[in-house]
């Protein structure tokens, strides 16, 4: 007849393996706000290279010396607050969540270029935002 083995485990195999586990858990949550960061940071820049897109495909279609969406007139520096879902003012207001700053550098008469900088969040100054993202757009005006 065969003997059956049994297997068991002893109190000490027990507590080292929850003691492991317990360890894998806590270096896994340590990582969870690390994540969760990096997902609005990468948010927060994505909205801002759609907004600079937008901002810049106006600029480009205009005949006119301004814009027709959000009125940017050639040569005259200019501030818009953009909030979380895409729409803009020219005031800074409770739902404002990013800062356009829209700049025009000197430029040979026939081209004009734009120096765009968005920073996050709205209220803050361009040296203590939490991000930024920056294009600079040439455009011909002949």
């Amino acid at each position: 007849m065969k003997k059956l083995q049994m297997l068991a485990f002893s109190l000490v195999e027990v507590t080292l393996a929850i003691g492991i586990a317990a360890f894998c858990l806590i270096a896994a949550f340590g990582l969870i706000p690390v994540g969760v960061q990096t997902n609005r940071n990468a948010t927060s820049q994505t909205a801002t290279t759609n907004i600079i897109a937008s901002l810049i495909a106006d600029m480009r279609a205009t005949t006119a010396s301004t814009s027709p969406q959000y009125g940017i007139t050639f040569g005259t520096s200019k501030t818009l607050y953009f909030d979380g879902v895409g729409q803009f003012t020219t005031s800074l207001d409770a739902n404002s969540r990013y800062q356009v700053s829209i700049s025009f550098p000197s430029s040979p008469p026939s081209l004009s270029y734009a120096d765009v900088k968005i920073t996050w969040p709205a209220a803050a100054t361009p040296a203590n935002a939490s991000g930024s993202v920056e294009m600079f757009a040439a455009f011909d005006r002949n």
